[in-house]
């Protein structure tokens, strides 16, 4: 039985309840230059994927619309949508980095794709973590810029961007709780 309704499922027969696990991200003081941040699992690249995203951004696109067209030009194929990619490479990297733990993204430089990603090929996406300073204007925050990089199954890089990111530091995260439960 629930302690009270708490909604947790804690049996109140138990001495303590049991010890939580709260998925999330870095602290700025986690993060450590020169570390790669290897992300797992890999996301596979579908064609529904590729349709939905496209006519979602509104990207009429022949090159990842129509694959008769495609499979006339140079890759014969249809490409992935680049921006999918790069979505897909950022969001592979929350869960480990910045769940939880993010302010606010600042920036995006140096997006690259240089090699395509096709339909049914797997994203593998990792970070770097460049250089980190704690924020002069905002206290208990600080400032991050990593590289993300993506590979396909083969480990052909598709795609690079460097972002820049403002984060949580672990003490001021933790008073910004403490007020919102006081």
């Amino acid at each position: 039985m629930s302690e009270a309704g708490d909604g947790t499922g804690w049996d109140a027969s138990h001495e303590a309840p049991p010890r939580e696990v709260l998925q999330r991200g870095l602290y700025f003081e986690e993060l450590e230059v020169g570390v790669r941040y290897v992300h797992r699992p890999g996301r596979t690249a579908t064609e529904a994927d590729n349709v939905l995203f496209s006519s979602l951004t509104m990207n009429g696109q022949a090159l990842h619309l129509d694959a008769a067209f495609s499979a006339t030009q140079p890759f014969g194929q249809r490409l992935m949508n680049s921006m999918w990619t790069l979505s897909t490479m950022v969001g592979a990297s929350v869960a480990q980095i910045t769940q939880g733990t993010l302010v606010a993204q600042l920036g995006m430089t140096d997006v690259a794709f240089p090699a395509p990603l096709f339909h049914g090929d797997t994203l593998y996406t990792e970070t770097e973590v460049l250089q980190k300073r704690r924020s002069a204007s905002r206290p208990g925050q600080g400032v991050v810029t990593m590289k993300h990089t993506g590979r396909n199954q083969d480990g052909v890089v598709v795609a690079t961007a460097t972002r820049v990111a403002l984060m949580w530091c672990a003490d001021a995260d933790a008073d910004t709780q403490q007020q919102g439960t006081a």
